[in-house]
């Protein structure tokens, strides 16, 4: 079997790892002249900066790629577990660390809230850890439900309790709001809506298993993030996969109503037995990759149900002695009044919350070199990118604000000296086409809206799907997920495929392999 992978991102290179493990050829065609997709870095002033994902969780979906090939990961790359998660700069001047120790966490809190902020906490985590235990396994690491009734039964009677108690009725702010007395606190644990691009004030609360997620452990990948994308790379290579960049995809091509390869931009061919689209699942649908595959990818994603794109810096300068930590969020004044300029007003916030990946820093604070700090911000934006252009003068307006919210908290970045390279909306639009921007696919607003993410099959033969904006959804370990499933449910039809065809034999009925069918 030869399987021809659209993109090099971390669901393609999952795919290509366990299809070339298992023995099959393996082509993975990259538009880029790098692998990782949106895990990539950006040279600043002559130095690498992480200018996609920054936070590494769940090291078991990744570990598990690398025994599925025989090996191990601990070989190939070197993470270490975060003793903090992130430190939480607020409007008000006030700081609070979570840590991987969550009693130190609950410590921090108290110190930071209250003794009945710690005890409003320490019920969260119970109910986090619940949502996550419950729709890990028939969820998360399962192939994608019909719909809300199907879970329901995967869970079984056992499950059914924990089911009623997710929240898939009410929206996370709504819950935040009933679990928090502080509203720093609900601002904080709000946020977690935005890891998959979705708003905390229409987002299920479900989405508060994320929180949990983060406390049961965050990874530092040494030399940075990217490093995971090469060792992928590098163990789908030892077992045979090809990789060609610089390939760009013009359109799948099919033959007797299944797919037969991919058609390159410069006019070549690559047949193939399997394709698999590690693209947005819009650009197929929006007729992106040819007319002919459009209508097996599902209907078009209406622009109002896109999750949010960002206005990203990747910054270079001098910065004052503020104690940064690897992972930082400075909050806004109005968290509501920052969501209703992004997604009802359709423009960059006046007053943006920032994460500040500081690459320089370790878990701790500490830095081991003097001079100018890598600096990666992340500013929530609406994915309008490809209606309207993200001119200098509305992005200029915005990292002014989101500059002076970092300085009134007393972290002051020296502008004027500083290197930087900005990705707007616009940007990622022509970067990821049929997106808009938008950064991790259909926004998770409602409490149907995962169920309506497309599965790793598709309505053509040899057509698959994988990627952040599929089942089981986005960020890393979610996009890894989505190709083992798509590795495992192309393994799967094949083998039904071979059966079907020994049982169809002619001159009788037998299903018995040809070694020990009866000869004529």
């Amino acid at each position: 079997m030869h399987v021809a992978i659209i993109g090099a991102g971390v669901a393609g290179l999952a795919v290509a790892a366990r299809l070339a493990a298992s023995g099959h050829a393996v082509t993975v065609l990259e538009k880029d002249r790098t692998p990782g997709g949106k895990l990539r870095e950006r040279v600043v002033a002559g130095r690498a900066v992480d200018v996609g994902p920054t936070v590494f969780t769940m090291p078991d979906v990744f570990e598990d790629i690398f025994a599925a090939a025989g090996e191990r990961m601990a070989d190939h790359l070197t993470i270490t577990r975060s003793q903090t998660i992130a430190r939480h700069v607020f409007a008000d001047g006030s700081r609070l660390d979570l840590f991987a120790d969550q009693q130190r966490s609950e410590q921090a809190v108290e110190a930071f809230a209250g003794q009945r902020a710690a005890e409003e906490y320490r019920d969260f985590c119970l109910r986090a850890k619940g949502v996550h235990d419950t729709l890990a396994p028939i969820f998360m690491r399962a192939e994608r439900p019909g719909g809300p009734l199907a879970l329901v039964a995967r869970a079984g009677p056992r499950g059914l309790g924990g089911m009623l108690r997710i929240g898939a009725q009410t929206t996370l702010w709504r819950s935040l709001s009933a679990q928090f007395s502080d509203p720093r606190l609900r601002q904080l644990f709000g946020r977690y809506a935005t890891y998959n691009g979705s708003s905390p004030f229409l987002a299920p609360a479900t989405l508060m298993l994320i929180a949990h997620v983060e406390q049961s452990g965050v990874w530092l990948i040494e030399r940075g993030m990217h490093r995971l994308a090469e060792a992928l790379v590098g163990l789908a290579g030892r077992h045979g996969a090809q990789f060609r960049y610089g390939a760009a995809v013009e359109a799948v091509e099919t033959r007797s109503g299944r797919v037969a390869g991919v058609r390159l931009a410069g006019g070549e061919t690559v047949p193939a037995d399997v394709v698999v689209a590690n693209c947005d699942a819009n650009a197929l649908a929006s007729g992106s990759l040819g007319a002919e595959v459009a209508a097996a990818a599902g209907s078009p994603l209406p622009a109002g149900e896109r999750s949010l794109s960002a206005l990203t810096a990747a910054v270079v300068a001098p910065a004052s002695d503020f104690p940064l930590l690897r992972h930082n969020v400075f909050f806004s004044a109005d968290y509501k009044a920052e969501f209703t300029q992004i997604l009802r007003d359709r423009r960059l916030p006046s007053d943006p919350t920032v994460y500040v990946c500081a690459a320089d820093r370790d878990d701790r604070g500490a830095r081991h070199e003097a001079g100018p700090e890598r600096l990666f911000l992340i500013i929530n934006a609406p994915a309008d990118g490809d209606t309207r252009n993200f001119d200098q003068r509305e992005v200029e307006a915005c990292l002014t604000a989101a500059f002076s919210r970092m300085e009134a908290s007393g972290f002051r970045v020296d502008r004027a000296s500083a290197s930087m390279h900005l990705s707007t909306p616009s940007d990622f639009a022509r970067r990821f086409p049929g997106t808009g921007g938008a950064l991790y696919g259909r926004a998770s607003h409602g409490s149907m809206a995962s169920f309506r993410r497309p599965g790793s099959r598709t309505s053509l033969p040899g057509l698959y799907l994988c990627g952040g904006s599929v089942h089981p959804g986005a960020g890393l370990p979610m996009a890894a997920l989505s190709g083992k499933l798509a590795s495992d449910a192309i393994l799967a039809d094949r083998a039904s495929t071979s059966r079907s065809r020994l049982a169809a034999m002619p001159g009788g009925m037998s299903t018995r392999s040809p070694a020990t069918a009866p000869s004529g």
